[in-house]
C-alpha cells in the first residue's frame, strides 16, 4: 500500500480574541476555526476541500505550512510532524510544500520583476546555483506556465489577473515541490480564465507528479480537478470520499444542499432539479452549536443531533452524520416547499 505523503490527524486552530476595554483578568473569547480535521494525502493525488465562506478552508491550508499556529499532527512522508517544528526547522520543508494564493496580484511583490519573483524561491532554497542556471530555470518555468520570455523584466501591474496567477504558479513550482496547496486560486478570475488555470494545474500535476490540496467554494471546479473531496462546515469534516462517489451519491445533507446549488448546463435538467435550501446563516465559530454543528440548518435534525457530536465514519466514504443516506423529503423540507 502506498505510504501517505502527508497524514493529518486531529488538526485544530483556535484564535484568542480580545476587545478594547477588556480587563487583564477577562477570559479571552475563543474562535474555533478548525476543529479536529483528519485526512491522508497520497503522492500524485489531488484532495479538493469545499465549503461555505468561513468554514475554515483557508485556515486549514495556512496551518499546514505554519502560517497560523495549530495543534494536532501533520506527519510528512519522512515521519516528521510539521506542526512540532520551529520556524528554522520548517525551512527545510518549505521547498517541498508550496502555496498558490487566492488574490494573484496581491500575492506578488510589486517592486520585483517577473524574473525576480519566480527566481526568489530558488535563491532561498538553492543558494549554490549560478545566476545563469537560475535564469535558465526561470525561463523554462515561464514557458511551462504559458508566459513569454520577453515578459521576464515586466512588473506584476502590467499583467492581467490570469497572467498574475500563472506567475504565482511558476513561483511555487520553480523549486519542484512535492505538494502544492492551492487556496482558491481561481475565485478572483473570470470563468474562461478559470478554465485555463485549472487545465494548467492539471497538466503540471501530471508532468511533475505533484500532490495537490485544492481549496474552492465552487463544487464544479473541484469536481474537474480532484481525486477525492472533503466537505468542511464550521471547521469540521462533514464528508470525505472519492470525487465520483461524492458527486454521484452524497450522503451528508450539507453536501447534498451544496450540490443542489450547482448549475446544470442543460436548461431542462436545471428546471427539474430539486434545490435544497439551507435555513439561516452559518453559525459563529465563536459559539458553535452543541452536538452536530450543522444541526441548526439541517432538514433531518433530531434531538440526538443536539446531544452528541457525530463521528466521521471510517472507510473510503466517510460521513459525519447521525442520519446519513440518500436525499429524502423530510417534513421540514415539505413545509418550506
Amino acid at each position: 500500500m502506498t505510504k501517505p505523503l502527508l497524514s493529518v490527524a486531529d488538526l485544530r486552530v483556535t484564535f484568542e480574541l480580545t476587545r478594547a476595554g477588556d480587563m487583564p483578568w477577562t477570559a479571552p473569547r475563543l474562535l474555533h476555526a478548525v476543529s479536529g480535521v483528519s485526512f491522508d494525502l497520497f503522492p500524485g493525488e489531488t484532495l479538493g476541500i469545499v465549503g461555505e465562506s468561513g468554514c475554515g478552508k483557508s485556515t486549514l491550508a495556512r496551518a499546514l505550512v505554519q502560517m497560523v499556529p495549530a495543534t494536532g499532527r501533520a506527519v510528512w512522508t519522512d515521519g516528521t510532524d510539521l506542526l512540532s517544528l520551529t520556524r528554522a526547522q520548517m525551512l527545510k520543508y518549505r521547498a517541498d510544500i508550496q502555496m498558490v494564493f487566492q488574490d494573484p496580484l496581491a500575492s506578488l511583490n510589486p517592486r520585483m520583476t517577473v524574473g525576480q519573483i519566480i527566481a526568489e524561491p530558488l535563491r532561498t532554497h538553492h543558494r549554490g546555483l549560478a545566476d545563469a542556471e537560475v535564469k535558465a530555470r526561470v525561463k523554462e518555468m515561464m514557458d511551462r506556465v504559458g508566459l513569454l520570455p520577453n515578459q521576464i523584466n515586466r512588473y506584476p501591474h502590467e499583467f492581467s489577473g490570469g497572467q498574475c496567477q500563472r506567475i504565482g504558479i511558476a513561483r511555487a513550482l520553480i523549486v519542484r515541490p512535492k505538494l502544492l496547496i492551492c487556496d482558491e486560486p481561481v475565485s478572483a478570475l473570470d470563468v474562461s480564465i478559470q478554465a485555463q488555470v485549472i487545465n494548467l494545474l492539471a497538466e503540471l500535476q501530471r508532468d511533475l507528479g505533484l500532490a495537490m490540496i485544492f481549496i474552492a467554494h465552487d463544487l464544479s471546479v473541484v469536481k474537474h480537478i480532484s481525486d477525492r473531496v472533503m466537505v468542511l462546515y464550521l471547521g469540521r469534516t462533514m464528508e470525505i470520499a472519492e470525487s465520483g462517489a461524492l458527486y454521484a451519491d452524497p450522503q451528508h445533507p450539507y453536501t447534498q444542499a451544496l450540490l443542489s446549488a450547482v448549475p446544470i448546463p442543460d436548461p431542462a435538467a436545471e428546471r427539474a432539479k430539486r434545490i435544497i435550501p439551507l435555513d439561516g446563516d452559518l453559525p459563529s465559530p465563536m459559539n458553535p452549536p452543541s452536538g452536530c454543528v450543522f444541526r441548526t440548518r439541517c432538514p433531518r435534525a433530531e434531538a440526538v443531533c443536539a446531544e452528541t457530536v457525530p463521528v466521521l465514519s471510517a472507510g473510503a466514504h466517510g460521513v459525519a452524520c447521525h442520519f446519513p443516506g440518500p436525499l429524502i423529503r423530510t417534513r421540514r423540507m415539505a413545509e418550506r416547499a
